[in-house]
């Protein structure tokens, strides 16, 4: 399975909101530019989290985006099964008789079970992740490179 920029960057978006739109809207434009995406692209995946109901929007001078619900209650599954459609890395008409597929083999084929057990995993996989914790490991991640910044600084400074 892999992931298209829809995913990718609809994700890192939604981090991006979490971290900075925490007391107030945040603009496509900035997101766009600390994320390096572009406005238009970032506008059409902001479209279908909109509707998806994980992000709001508002408009005017002070308008852009937030978080629909606290972060620790969307979990990356979510935000990638509205970007992508299904994650499921195996399309088996043996475990599932959707739209009308069939499939003759399907009462005595035993590789279903290993297509099963992948699609399971991936799917606990990116369920288990909360977008909260994403959160978290971004701001550990800018303080540590902040601390290191600052170090470097006094080190040249004293040279």
């Amino acid at each position: 399975m892999k992931l298209s920029t829809r995913a990718r960057y609809g994700l890192r978006a939604l981090i991006d909101l979490g971290l900075y739109g925490e007391t107030e809207a945040v603009s496509i434009q900035s997101i766009a530019e600390r994320e390096h995406i572009s406005d238009s692209y970032l506008e059409q995946l902001m479209g279908k989290l909109k509707k998806a109901g994980l992000v709001v929007s508002s408009r005017g001078v002070l308008g852009g985006y937030r978080l629909a619900r606290d972060a620790s209650q969307i979990s990356v599954g979510e935000v990638l099964r509205v970007l992508e459609g299904g994650l499921d890395a195996v399309v088996c008409p043996g475990l599932s008789m959707e739209d009308g597929e069939t499939c003759q083999d399907a009462d005595c084929c035993v590789t279903k079970i290993v297509w099963k057990r992948i699609n399971d995993s991936i799917n606990a996989a990116v369920d288990s992740f909360m977008l909260e914790d994403l959160i978290g490991e971004s701001r550990r991640i800018q303080q540590a490179h902040t601390l290191q910044d600052i170090h470097e600084r006094k080190i040249s400074c004293s040279s």
